[in-house]
């Protein structure tokens, strides 16, 4: 019998984000690390997107987003916006790393 195969625990690199009213996919660099939660037994992933006019533009905390990444994708919340203009976004289950 084979082991249970666990994510990547981090991705720092070029993404794509879907979502706002147009549905059109904005290419993005991320910030992202994760980690399996034993409480709930789900991996649990986040990170920050980095700065983008179109982005902020497009959507607003609270939205649910489609993160694509090189290895996968993902749907994802976005929250807080800091004060560098990035947004954190957080998922639960297979992250898109």
């Amino acid at each position: 019998m084979g082991e249970l195969e666990l994510p990547a625990e981090e991705y720092a690199g070029p993404a794509r984000v879907s979502a706002g009213s147009s549905g059109e996919a904005i290419d993005v660099e991320v910030d992202l690390r994760g980690q399996f939660e034993p409480l709930d037994g789900r991996f649990h992933w986040y990170g920050r997107i980095a700065a983008c006019e179109q982005l902020s533009a497009e959507v607003r905390s609270g939205a649910t987003v489609v993160l694509r990444t090189p290895h996968g994708s993902a749907e994802g919340r976005l929250s807080d916006v800091d004060p560098w203009g990035r947004f954190r976004i957080t998922g639960t289950g297979r992250p898109p790393f």
